[in-house]
């Protein structure tokens, strides 16, 4: 599968198939008539890096991840502390989110409650 191809086909931004490949890690794209080929093991890979994207991993943190990952499965325990890490500061987000949906909550119930006094 050509770059172009992989793009369109699973929506990747073709700024992050560079990155992709800046990164060294799309060891098995072979240059073929002037065009990347992306194998399975590359469209995994792409897939996971668009995952970790969408759940707040930043450009650095993804690097980082991507290389542990090939680095084979004596880094699980790091890329779980990463993921761990991850999911603390999203709960933290939550958290402080849910804390603010309160206080809009508070506010709101305390303007209904004076606009009812005020019609009556």
């Amino acid at each position: 599968m050509t770059s172009q191809e992989a793009c369109e086909r699973y929506h990747i931004p073709m700024e992050l198939l560079k990155k992709y490949q800046g990164w060294g890690l799309c060891a098995c794209v072979k240059k073929q008539l002037q065009a990347q080929q992306y194998d399975d093991t590359d469209l995994e890979r792409l897939s996971l890096i668009l995952t970790l994207r969408d759940v707040g991993f930043e450009t650095q943190e993804i690097e980082t991840y991507m290389k542990l990952l090939i680095q084979g499965e004596n880094t699980q325990d790091r890329r779980m502390q990463m993921l761990n890490e991850k999911r603390s500061r999203t709960l933290d987000k939550i958290h402080v989110c849910e804390k603010q949906l309160d206080r809009l909550d508070y506010l709101r119930h305390e303007l209904r409650r004076k606009q009812n006094n005020g019609k009556q």
